[in-house]
This record gives structure tokens, C-alpha cells and sequence, in this order.
């Protein structure tokens, strides 16, 4: 008979041989790999959208980071200064992108169950 803290006295016919400890780990690792893929579904399938210049402009983007829409608003418009307009795009663009980049990322941790991970080795 053996004692350990963790699992008090024990005749060793309670331990879990190292194959079941594996078969457990692989099931955890199934399932959260299950998670993780219904969260990342879950998370391409949402819409984002960011505006700049006081609404002037607006983008809107899906989960996979695609852009679905842009709108401009006429008075946003000034043939004499289009690199405003050209910077409020890429402003509201990038902010729509970031929100649906950090939605995963979040998502996906969760998913993980909070292991923190670093997505961006992913490509996510």
C-alpha cells in the first residue's frame, strides 16, 4: 500500500496506467479542438463595422476579415481633397479588421479554455 497527498492510500490499483492518462489528454485536446473550430465558425460568420470622420465613411467587414461593404457619404466626397477621403478609408477599414481580429483571438482563448495562445503563429 502506497500514500500520496494527492490520492491518499492507495494498493496502486487506482492509478491510471500512462495509456489512459494519454487516451484522457487526446479526448481534452478533441475537445477543445471541437471548441475552437465552432468558435472560429461562430466568429467568421459575425460582422464588424467601424466609421471615421464622424461617419463619413464606414466599413464593414465578416469574421474572415473580408470587406462587404464601404459606404461614403456625399458630403465626404471633395474632388480637391481626395487623400482625406483615402486616409478616412483605410481608417475605418483597419479599425473593422482590428474588431474582427480581436473577436477571434478572444474567441478562440475561450475556446482554448484561457491557455492564451498567440493566434498570429497561426495565421488567425
Amino acid at each position: 500500500m502506497s500514500y500520496s497527498a494527492r490520492h491518499g492510500f492507495t494498493n496502486g490499483s487506482m492509478r491510471s496506467s500512462g495509456a489512459q492518462r494519454q487516451a484522457e489528454l487526446q479526448q481534452k485536446i478533441a475537445n477543445m479542438q471541437a471548441a475552437m473550430e465552432t468558435a472560429r465558425t461562430e466568429t467568421e460568420a459575425k460582422e464588424f463595422t467601424a466609421s471615421a470622420g464622424g461617419g463619413a465613411v464606414e466599413a464593414r467587414v465578416n469574421g474572415k476579415r473580408e470587406m462587404i461593404s464601404l459606404k461614403i457619404k456625399p458630403e465626404a466626397v471633395d474632388p480637391s481633397d481626395v487623400e482625406m477621403l483615402e486616409d478616412l478609408i483605410i481608417s475605418a477599414v483597419n479599425e473593422a479588421m482590428r474588431q474582427a481580429a480581436d473577436a477571434m483571438e478572444q474567441n478562440m482563448n475561450n475556446a482554448a479554455g484561457g491557455l492564451n495562445l498567440n493566434l498570429g503563429a497561426f495565421g488567425l
